[in-house]
C-alpha cells in the first residue's frame, strides 16, 4: 500500500463522521494502553533503581486513572467529530465532561495522598513525636471531603449552574452556617489543637475527669475514640475532650509508680515491717530502678483505729504491666507478713458496758 492509497483512506475517514469518531477513539484508546504498557515495562523498572520510593508510589497509583482519563478525552473528541447535534449530543457531552472532571480531581487527590504517605513513611515516622503522623491522617481525611466538594462544584459548572453566585451566597450564609455548626467546628479545631499540642496520641492510656480509663484508638476530625478496659468504645467530642483535665499515663514516659497500702497490728516492730516488705518489693518483675528517686521504699503513715498503716512505693518500667505488678506485690507482701508472724488486723471495736 503506497502513500496515495493511505491518503485516500484518510480522506474517506475524514469525510465520514462515524469513521472519524471511531478513529479518534481508537487512537486515544491505543495511546492509553501504550502509556500503561510503557509505565509497567519501563518507568516501573527505572523507578526501582532510584533511591526514593515516591516515584514508585506515584506510578502505581496514577497509571490506571491516567489511562481512564485518556479514554474519556478520546471519547469526548470522538463526540465532537461525530457531530450528532441536538439535545442528545449536548447531554452526552456534559456527562462525558463530568466524568473527565471527576477523574481529574480524583487524580489530583491521589497524587496529594501519595506525597503525604511518602512523607509520613520517610520523615514523620522517624521523628520521636507522633503529632505529624496524626496530622497527616487528619489531612488525608480532609482530602476526601475536598474531593466530594470539588466534584460537586465541577459537575454544577459543567451543567451550566453558575457557581459564582452560589459561592457568594455561601459566603453570606457562611456566618449563619458557622453559628449552626459551632460545636462541630469546635470539635474539628479541638482535634487539630490536641494533635499539635502533643497532649495525647493514639495508643496512650488516659484517665478522664469522670475516672474513665482507656486507650486512645483514634483521633478523628470530630471526635476521639477511647477503648475502655471493659472492651467498650467511648466516643468523646474533641471540643469537650480539649476542655477536660486528662491524665495521660504514658507521658512523659511509660514508667509508672505503684502504691500498695497495707496495715499491721499494734505491737508490730515498725522497722522489721519496713525491712520485710521492702525485701519483697524488690522481687517484683519489671521493677524500674534506673534512677535514685525511683527505688522502692516503704512509709509508716499513721496509727489508725485498728492498725498501723503503711504504704509501699515502687516504679515499674511500663504502665502496661501495672495490674500484674499490683497483684504480684500484694501477694508477696501478704505472704511475707504471714511468714514473719506479723499480724494483719481486721477492723474491730471494743465496747465497754458500764454497770449501774
Amino acid at each position: 500500500m503506497d502513500f496515495s492509497q493511505l491518503k485516500e483512506i484518510a480522506m474517506n475517514i475524514k469525510d465520514n463522521n462515524y469513521l472519524s469518531a471511531l478513529a479518534i477513539f481508537i487512537i486515544f484508546y491505543l495511546a492509553a494502553e501504550i502509556i500503561k504498557l510503557i509505565t509497567e515495562k519501563i518507568f516501573t523498572k527505572l523507578a526501582r533503581k532510584t533511591k526514593t520510593k515516591l516515584d514508585d508510589f506515584l506510578i502505581k497509583r496514577t497509571k490506571r486513572p491516567i489511562s481512564i482519563l485518556l479514554m474519556f478525552v478520546g471519547f469526548r473528541l470522538a463526540l465532537i467529530a461525530l457531530a450528532l447535534g441536538g439535545r442528545v449530543e449536548e447531554v452526552v457531552i456534559k456527562i462525558t465532561n463530568s466524568l473527565i472532571a471527576i477523574v481529574t480531581i480524583y487524580l489530583t487527590v491521589v497524587i496529594v495522598k501519595v506525597i503525604l504517605d511518602y512523607w509520613g513513611e520517610t520523615y514523620a515516622k522517624k521523628t520521636k513525636s507522633t503529632a505529624d503522623d496524626h496530622l497527616i491522617s487528619v489531612i488525608k481525611r480532609a482530602m476526601n471531603i475536598f474531593f466530594f466538594i470539588a466534584v460537586l462544584l465541577a459537575i454544577l459548572q459543567v451543567w451550566g449552574v453558575e457557581i459564582g453566585p452560589l459561592l457568594a451566597g455561601l459566603g453570606v450564609g457562611g456566618i449563619a452556617i458557622a453559628f449552626a455548626l459551632q460545636k462541630s467546628l469546635g470539635n474539628v479545631f479541638g482535634g487539630i489543637s490536641m494533635i499539635l499540642d502533643k497532649s495525647i496520641s493514639v495508643g496512650d492510656v488516659v484517665v478522664l475527669e469522670n475516672e474513665m480509663r482507656g486507650t486512645i484508638v483514634d483521633i478523628g476530625l470530630r471526635s476521639t475514640k477511647i477503648k475502655t478496659f471493659d472492651n467498650e468504645y467511648v466516643i468523646v467530642p474533641n471540643g469537650k475532650l480539649e476542655e477536660m483535665n486528662i491524665q495521660n499515663v504514658v507521658k512523659p514516659e511509660p514508667s509508672i509508680r505503684i502504691v500498695i497500702p497495707f496495715g499491721v497490728a499494734y505491737g508490730s516492730n515498725v522497722e522489721k515491717v519496713k525491712k520485710v516488705v521492702l525485701k519483697e518489693i524488690e522481687k517484683v518483675e519489671g521493677l524500674d530502678i534506673r534512677e535514685e528517686e525511683k527505688k522502692p521504699f516503704v512509709r509508716f503513715l499513721e496509727m489508725a483505729d485498728s492498725s498501723l498503716n503503711f504504704k509501699a512505693y515502687f516504679y515499674i518500667e511500663s504502665y502496661e504491666n501495672r495490674f500484674e505488678s499490683i497483684d504480684q506485690a500484694t501477694t508477696l507482701i501478704y505472704n511475707a507478713l504471714n511468714k514473719n508472724k506479723i499480724s494483719i488486723p481486721f477492723p474491730q471495736m471494743d465496747v465497754h458496758v458500764k454497770k449501774r
